[in-house]
Formats: C-alpha cells, structure tokens, sequence
C-alpha cells in the first residue's frame, strides 16, 4: 500500500507568496498615503520586514513540526490557528506600535484593540468553520458505514469547493464498491453452479460406463448384438466426457487470458466450407437442409483458423440441435464497412424471450430438464463468444419463438 505524499513544497511557496504580498501592500499604502521621509519609510520598512520574518518563523515552525495536527478535532485546530494567527497579529502591530507611537497610551489602547478583535475574529471563524467540520464529519461516518459493510451509502453533495469534489470521489468510489461486491457475489453464484453443472455432466456418462462396463465384466450380457450396442454407447459417453472436459479447458484459458492467438491471413471461405462438410451426414440423418454461401470479397482474413473453425463449429452444431427435420440452416459470410460478418441462421423452434439475455452465459440451456442428449454441455455459445472477442470481435443473436435463430459474429477486417 503506498500513501500519497503532501505537497510540502508546494505549500511553503504558497505561504511566503501570501506573506510577502501583503508586506508589499503595507508598505505601498503607507508610501502612498503618508508621504514620509526616505529616513522613517527606510525605518517602517525594516520593522515590516522583522515582523514578517517573525511570522514566517513561528507560522513555519508550526506547519513544519506539525502542532495542529495532534490534536483530537479539527474545529479546535481551526480554533488553534485563529489563535496563533491573532498572536502574529498582536506581535506585528505592536513591535510596529511600540516603536513608532509616542505615548504609551495610545499603545495600550491599540493592543486592547487588537486583542479584542482577534478574539472576535476568532469567534466567528470558529462559528462559520461549523459547516466545514459538519460536512467532513458527515463523510467520515459514510466512510465509517462503507467499512461496516453498508455499500449503498451515499453523501448528498453540498457547494463546489475541494469539499465537494471529495464527496463526489467518495460516491463515486461507494458505488464502484458495490458493483465489485454485486459482480463479487454473482461470481460466487456462478461458481458455486459452476461445481454442481460439472458435477452432473461428469458423472451421468461416469455412471452409465460403469454400469455397463460392470454388466459387461460380469457376464451379465452375453449377447453379442447388446454387447456391441454397449460397447458403442460407452464410446459415446467417452466422447461427450472427452468434448466436455476440452470445453473446460478452453474456458479456463479464456478466463486467465491465457488463449494464444495463432493470427494469419486465412481464408474465411475454406472454414465455412469444411464446416458444412463435417456436418452434412448429421444433417443428412437429421432431415435437415444444410447449405453456405460466401461473397467473392470476403477473404482473407486476419484471424485464429483453428479458433474461428471451433466457433463455427459450435454455432453450427447449435442450430442443428434446435432444427427439427425438414428445416433449414444456412451459414454465410460477407464483407462489410466494420469488418467480415459471419452468420448462421436456422428455422427451427427459436429461443424465448426469457432465455436470449443469458444465451451466451455459461452452462445455461434453455431446456430445463438439462438433458446433454439436447442442451449440450452449455459450454459452446460462451466459448465462441470468448473466442470472437479474443478476436477484437463482436457476436450477437436474435431470435423468435416458432422463427429459429440468427448469430451474426462480426471479426475486424
């Protein structure tokens, strides 16, 4: 933790400045107004100045061993420091008085004077100073409240002085509090989901390989068509475990940032096309039209292939899963004034309203049975996001009941 230093230096200049300014005045006015010899002006001169060297040393020696700082209230520090300026000012006008009047009545008149207005000066500052100390002790108790763990508290703000600019630091540093703890609690949620979603899709397939590998192991299924039928569903669980466990590996490096960008110019075209073609006997068995279109102007473009491929696989895959048969998906690409715009587009049953917010959410699904054979893992829609905006990318969905879903992923050009 380090502290910000005072500006010691820059106050010392600031309080000889003030200091000679008003010994500059004095003199002038008394130059001007009196018109006295060169002898008594040459004396009233030197005065001055053995006054205002006084008032420096004194008013220096207390900044400097810091006296008004070890008291307990700041309002009788302001009362300490009309006291001591009175005292300055009662030792100026009376060294000065005392040298130049010539009857000691008029001296002691004057100090009784000064003695008097000094007191009443005093009295007042110390009056009006009530506002000051009022406003600084209403934000020490917010601070004080915001330590307890109170992050909505607020301080209205009141004039346009040094003291207001602080109040409105401090709201502004109570409200970033409170978005950290909210995002602070949200997170703790999400882990806390994170553990229990892991926790299901790792052991269904878990439990259905050691059911079967167990029926297997002893004799309790002879038959070679069913041996062979649980031989093929434990690959598939393999399979799915295998797919989730490197959808948590990508996750993990998007959230350290430690995903590594392989950035080349490639050609956009060749993705969607390997795309279509690893997906077309999914869709051929499926009933569902699957079909790409790619404008001669897109490519190349400077991205990932293997990430972007992953993306596009994703989001293809996707929109199989929520096509029914007989429908349709259409991956496409073209060239556009931010960039090259990727779109896949389905007609199937859409997402509702409820479920677009969080649809690139991690391990959310629409269907609330969670069910891997039709939610998938609730990984691929959060990863391609992550990869796209690795990508310095934008991604986007719209989407209505009954009138499938467009993602349009947009990659700079």
């Amino acid at each position: 933790m380090s502290a910000i230093p005072q500006q010691s230096s820059i106050n010392l200049r600031r309080f000889v400045m003030s200091v000679l300014l008003p010994l500059a005045v004095g003199l002038g006015l008394f130059y001007l107004t009196m018109n006295p010899p060169m002898s008594d002006f040459s004396v009233m001169m030197d005065l001055m100045l053995l006054t205002t060297a006084l008032s420096l040393v004194v008013a220096f020696a207390a900044y400097r061993l810091g006296w008004f700082n070890r008291l307990p209230r700041l309002q009788w520090s302001l009362l300490a420091v009309y006291g001591l300026a009175g005292v300055l000012v009662f030792l100026n006008v009376w060294i000065i008085a005392r040298l130049m009047f010539a009857s000691s009545h008029d001296l002691m008149l004057a100090s009784i004077l000064v003695v008097f207005a000094t007191g009443i000066a005093a009295a007042v500052g110390v009056f009006l100073s009530a506002a000051l100390t009022d406003r600084i002790l209403t934000l020490n108790r917010a601070a004080d409240r915001i330590a307890d763990g109170e992050l909505s508290t607020r301080v209205n703000v009141q004039g346009r002085d040094e003291l207001a600019q602080l109040t409105r630091s401090f709201n502004t540093m109570a409200a970033q509090l409170q978005q950290a703890q909210a995002k602070q609690q949200e997170l703790d949620v999400l882990r806390r989901e994170l553990v229990a979603w892991v926790s299901h899709d790792l052991r269904t397939p878990l439990t259905s390989i050691r059911a079967m590998l167990e029926a297997l192991a002893d004799g309790v299924v002879d038959d070679p068509a069913t041996v062979q039928r649980y031989y093929r569903v434990a690959q598939q669980d393999i399979r799915s475990l295998s797919h989730l466990i490197d959808d948590l590996f990508e996750v993990s490096q998007l959230d350290a940032g430690g995903l590594q960008l392989d950035l080349t110019p490639n050609s956009i075209g060749d993705l969607i096309s390997d795309t279509l073609e690893s997906f077309a006997e999914t869709a051929r068995q499926q009933g569902v039209q699957l079909s790409g279109a790619v404008q001669p102007d897109v490519d190349p473009v400077r991205m990932d292939a293997r990430r972007i491929g992953r993306v596009l696989t994703n989001l293809t895959a996707n929109a199989l899963r929520h096509t029914p048969a007989g429908g349709h998906v259409h991956v496409s690409a073209r060239r556009t004034i931010g960039g090259v715009e990727v779109i896949v587009e389905d007609d199937g049953e859409g997402i509702h309203p409820e479920d677009l917010p969080h649809i690139f959410d991690r391990f959310y699904r629409g269907e609330k049975s969670r069910s891997r054979a039709t939610g998938g893992s609730g990984l691929g829609l959060a990863i391609a996001r992550g990869m796209v905006e690795a990508h310095g990318g934008s991604i986007r969905v719209e989407s209505a009941v009954g009138q499938g879903a467009k993602f349009t992923l947009v990659l700079p050009g």
